[in-house]
């Protein structure tokens, strides 16, 4: 199972939005997380989300069973352990 955390502040919204496009991946609220689940890998597309590189860096909160493969300025893809 693939988690990723992200704080549900306004500037983070669109990174949970554009996940939740996914039918694969379901998005839900843990405390004051988003939180982002897959059973695959969860690939979010920065350009999709209109973050800047700042929120955009900043966005991860943390991991569950998980780990980044990749989070560049194209995009973020979280996969599981």
């Amino acid at each position: 199972m693939t988690t990723l955390f992200v704080l549900d502040v306004p500037e983070n919204t669109a990174v949970a939005e554009v996940a939740g496009q996914d039918p694969a991946v379901t998005v839900d609220h843990v405390g004051p997380y988003f939180r982002i689940v897959s059973e695959t890998a969860i690939v979010i597309d920065r350009r999709a989300t209109g973050c800047r590189h700042a929120v955009w860096y900043s966005s991860v909160a943390g991991l569950a069973q998980s780990r980044i493969t990749q989070w560049d300025k194209d995009a973020m893809r979280v996969e599981p352990r």
